[in-house]
């Protein structure tokens, strides 16, 4: 068996690392800072490991971090993903053709939906979407499911105020 990975950054106490444990909130971060103030303390690694719920191995790879990048390298990375369907343009874009609206000769509909909608996306950017994406991607626009009342564009208000019943209400 080689030797084990020193730890090189002495710039905290094992004390300091764990005060800092104690004022963070994130519990992965916590059982490393405490991982690794035990093992400055001279707690063999496998204990320290296996008290702080992680492999020998894995405590090397936390060392590691934290040599070359201290306290901030043993924060979680984001993993990616998958890049999004639609550049920051295109939703931009996309957002304001949902302001604005459909035109009922153009579009053939009185309003979106998210299937009008995924048409739409599919013949201007050249993007196929399900429809339940194209939802998503308008909650992470800030728009909403409400919608207003249908109007219909040849609407007459003369008609409607004509219309109206003037008797009072019993």
């Amino acid at each position: 068996m080689g030797r084990p990975v020193e730890i090189t950054r002495l710039d905290a106490s094992a004390e300091e690392l764990r005060g800092l444990a104690a004022r963070t909130d994130d519990g992965d971060v916590v059982r490393r800072l405490l991982c690794i103030a035990m093992v400055l303390e001279g707690a063999p690694r496998a204990r320290a490991a296996r008290n702080c719920g992680m492999d020998r191995q894995t405590l090397c790879y936390w060392v590691h971090r934290y040599n070359s990048e201290g306290v901030a390298g043993l924060c979680s990375r984001r993993i990616p993903g998958r890049p999004a369907a639609l550049t920051a343009a295109q939703a931009a874009e996309l957002r304001e053709l949902v302001i604005a609206g459909p035109d009922p000769e153009r579009d053939n509909v009185g309003r979106w939906r998210c299937v009008d909608l995924q048409q739409q996306i599919a013949g201007r950017y050249g993007v196929n979407v399900h429809e339940r994406t194209v939802g998503k991607i308008l909650r992470r626009l800030g728009m909403t499911r409400l919608q207003p009342r249908p109007y219909h564009p040849q609407k007459d208000p003369a008609a409607e105020a004509a219309f109206k019943k003037t008797s009072p209400i019993w």
